[in-house]
């Protein structure tokens, strides 16, 4: 009997927007491909995906993506006397208004408990959109982002579909990179559920830190591996290094906050296609990652 084993992910975080994850995630993956690997990158910033604008993919493959949504039969609703869909309902998808059992989609998470919980059978399922999945390749990279619906207000259904199509596009895959969105709310939880090892990229302003700060602890309730890589190193102080020492969460880089890399990412060019410190920084920082996986299994 076959196993298919599923590829090391690298899920690329932070805790606040602007701190450089696209822009590590990407040339990780660039690296990865020139060090001879198999690499995919998920763009899973779904609201605002960006990876594309550095690597310019040929898409091949566009997917709709949708969600589980409650649909009603009002004659077989028995209304009033049971109401139990609703009392269950985490999310308050459903009300029950002028004697009909009403619905409203925009709030569903798809879980199906109302389905299994009705006596009548009155509850089935339909499906609603909630954006695309398009696979392609980039610079020798396999290349998957989601776009979501706009007006769209649930995203982490999205995530969890563009990663599995992801998955599905490129079973063969030795290395996966995730970009993830910013913050640490329920779209990161679901970008980095399922990672081998999450990067954490700091900026050394108070503000980063701030954030930072929150990362860890997300992750740390999650008991997630992580470390940390310090982008535009130099343009604050040295209290991001004395948090991730104090903390004891080691730092596997950093990248110099300097006017040749703001030229290059101005012009949508790569960082490892410029100065050789950044070349060889990415190739220490993915062989730093691959310790730290190596070590976890």
């Amino acid at each position: 009997m076959n196993t298919v084993t599923k590829p090391p992910t690298i899920a690329i975080a932070s805790g606040k927007g602007g701190t450089g994850k696209t822009t590590v995630a990407v040339n990780l993956a660039v690296t990865a491909q020139r060090m001879g690997r198999n690499a995919v990158l998920v763009d899973c910033d779904v609201e605002e995906p960006n990876a594309g604008i550095f690597l310019s993919p040929a898409f091949h493959d566009k997917q709709t993506a949708t969600v589980p949504v409650p649909v009603v039969d009002q004659d077989r609703c028995l209304g009033e006397a049971c109401k139990k869909c609703i009392e269950l309902c985490r999310f308050k998808c459903l009300i029950y208004m002028g004697d009909e059992l009403m619905v409203f989609p925009e709030l569903c998470h798809g879980c199906g408990l109302c389905s299994l919980a009705c006596p009548a059978q009155a509850v089935t399922e339909s499906t609603r959109e909630v954006g695309v999945v398009e696979l392609g390749e980039a610079q020798g990279v396999h290349f998957c982002q989601g776009l979501l619906r706009i007006g769209e207000a649930m995203s982490p259904p999205l995530i969890r579909k563009t990663k599995e199509a992801a998955l599905e596009q490129w079973p063969s895959a030795d290395i996966v990179v995730t970009d993830c969105p910013p913050g640490a709310s329920c779209p990161v939880v679901e970008s980095v559920h399922g990672a081998d090892f999450v990067l954490l990229v700091a900026e050394p302003t108070p503000f980063g830190l701030s954030d930072l700060k929150i990362a860890v602890k997300l992750l740390r309730k999650l008991d997630m591996p992580f470390g940390a890589v310090i982008n535009r190193d130099g343009m604050g102080d040295d209290a991001t290094r004395r948090f991730l020492e104090t903390e004891g969460v080691e730092l596997l880089g950093a990248f110099p906050y300097d006017r040749q890399a703001a030229e290059l990412y101005a012009q949508g060019k790569l960082l490892v296609d410029g100065p050789e410190h950044f070349v060889n920084g990415f190739k220490q920082l993915l062989l730093s990652i691959d310790k730290k996986l190596e070590a976890s299994r």
